[in-house]
């Protein structure tokens, strides 16, 4: 049986067997049982990971420790307010940082905790529910996720790409105005539009542009948009 660690474009946690192309972590949230209980998050530290690290093997949920998450893409993982990890992405998070740093105007680039405590506060409010924003659709910038009659879409090449649990579903054309539901958090959406370029799941490509695409151990390689 899949273990309840993907994670959804609102921050939720399903059972799943596909592991996408990101993992990450938010701190132990499993039992000795495997199953995870009432809490969501044990830290602000909501990161995104390689799959691979240096050829190791992990548990995903070893006892009192950690709980792997998985996502489809980056493109999610921002969505449900995970940032890259400085660790095993470090290019990705300095890159995350640069541009989140051109997005508010700062003179150094931020630490990890300054954008962990900004997020943490633009991902839940007290009653531990996904917080949203509603924004002009004409001021969004690809790689923002948002929320339309049919589900969670992706903003990409000014159409919608309806997300599941294994990929983006045909195109849809984008409203060419009016206001929208953004589930990626206010301080991402302001970095995607200062130029940072996420991981997006290959389904965006047609069939033949997706020949020959294998799912790479790092992240060197993946698709990006241009």
């Amino acid at each position: 049986m899949p273990l309840q660690n993907r994670v959804l474009p609102d921050g939720e946690i399903v059972a799943a067997s596909a592991r996408g192309l990101l993992m990450g972590n938010r701190g132990c949230l499993h039992g000795q049982g495997r199953e995870l209980g009432i809490s969501r998050w044990r830290s602000k530290l909501w990161i995104g990971c390689v799959l691979d690290w240096r050829e190791r093997r992990r548990d995903p949920m070893p006892p009192g420790r950690w709980t792997a998450l998985f996502f489809l893409d980056e493109a999610t993982a921002l969505a449900a307010g995970h940032r890259p990890c400085g660790y095993c992405r470090r290019v990705d998070y300095v890159d995350f940082a640069e541009a989140w740093r051109l997005s508010a105007g700062l003179r150094a680039r931020p630490r990890a905790v300054e954008m962990d405590a900004r997020l943490h506060a633009e991902r839940t409010d007290r009653s531990r529910r996904k917080l949203t924003h509603i924004r002009e659709v004409a001021d969004l910038p690809e790689g923002v996720m948002v929320r339309v009659a049919h589900g969670p879409s992706l903003l990409v090449d000014g159409q919608l790409r309806p997300w599941s649990l294994t990929g983006y579903g045909s195109p849809m054309p984008a409203p060419s105005a009016g206001r929208v539901e953004v589930l990626t958090p206010p301080s991402i959406v302001a970095t995607l539009a200062a130029g940072y370029r996420p991981l997006i799941h290959p389904s965006v490509l047609g069939n033949a542009a997706r020949d020959g695409w294998e799912e790479p151990k790092g992240m060197r390689g993946q698709l990006r948009r241009p």
